[in-house]
């Protein structure tokens, strides 16, 4: 699949070389620069062919030909369940996860994922389409999951994310309520030893950051509902954080939560804000709460996200 990303030179660009422009202004990597460089009319300026050394000027209008090798998801087993996609163009899908799922093929879950899914749901349009996702999600996690639909648009959304830009929020269920309405958390994580699964705080693993905010509270402070953002995507970070402050969350018998409430982690990926990789147009969406978790914050005695 062939895609020419534009953009005009702007004033603060004026006299600025075309390859660092190409690479800090299009957010394209060395690697599709040097690819570029070799296609017919693939870096051009005002129309004509260029080097990576052309000096721009304010209003030139660069243009890059991108093409990724397309080839489809021909390594996943085609699921023909229908997946929840809440938005979709040329260079994107934003799909809503159900609990229970899977994002990728994983052991033991080897056909019934969502990327299965996506695979059957393209190949019934007739289309080759090899997605990516930006950012995982635990099988027990509900929500939103980024998908790219090019290597060109997935390395334009993982700089996003790098630099704050493409957000998503999070709404967990606690235990009990953080004395703290509203704060930061900083500590590291790392594997437990001896598991497999299970993360742990340390101070010699990865930094890891999360931002929370108080947005309910159960009948005498039994629980809450906690809104949460990234700044960064350790392995089970909001979990690991959330117990490390005494409030794990609602069935999550990995960290020691509760589990007469909900069978499940009491998790949802609920919004994201992401600029598109290529219009440079905002985009905002939110993913419903399923049934399991609006159970639990209608019985919230403050709740304002129902």
């Amino acid at each position: 699949m062939k895609k020419t990303v534009r953009r005009t030179v702007t004033d603060k660009e004026d006299t600025m070389l075309l390859g660092t422009f190409m690479n800090r202004t299009m957010g394209l990597t060395k690697r599709q620069i040097r690819q570029a460089k070799f296609r017919e009319q693939g870096i051009c300026v005002n129309g004509i062919r260029s080097r990576s050394n052309t000096i721009l000027k304010k209003g030139d209008e660069v243009a890059v030909l991108l093409e990724d090798e397309n080839t489809g998801s021909s390594h996943l087993i085609p699921c023909m369940e229908t997946p929840h996609v809440l938005y979709e163009d040329e260079d994107l899908l934003i799909a809503d996860k159900p609990s229970g799922l899977t994002v990728h093929p994983s052991p033991g879950h080897y056909s019934r994922t969502l990327s299965n899914m996506l695979a059957a749901y393209f190949i019934n349009r007739g289309e080759k389409v090899r997605i990516r996702s930006v950012g995982r999600l635990d099988r027990e996690t509900s929500g939103i999951v980024v998908f790219a639909k090019s290597q060109a648009a997935a390395a334009r959304l993982f700089q996003q994310k790098e630099n704050g830009r493409f957000q998503k929020e999070y709404i967990a269920v606690v235990r009990g309520v953080p004395d703290i309405r509203k704060g930061s958390i900083y500590h590291r994580i790392e594997r437990e030893e001896n598991s497999l699964m299970k993360m742990k705080l340390s101070q010699s693993g990865k930094t890891a950051v999360t931002h929370y905010r108080v947005m309910g509270r159960g009948k005498e402070d039994s629980c809450s509902a906690v809104a949460l953002c990234l700044e960064t995507g350790r392995t089970h970070q909001i979990r690991v954080h959330m117990a490390g402050l005494g409030h794990p969350l609602l069935g999550d018998s990995l960290y020691g939560g509760p589990m007469e409430h909900i069978k499940r982690t009491a998790l949802h990926a609920w919004k994201v804000k992401l600029i598109h990789p290529f219009t440079g147009e905002e985009i905002m969406l939110s993913a419903d709460f399923p049934q399991d978790f609006k159970e639990l914050l209608t019985e919230m005695e403050s709740c304002d996200m129902l």
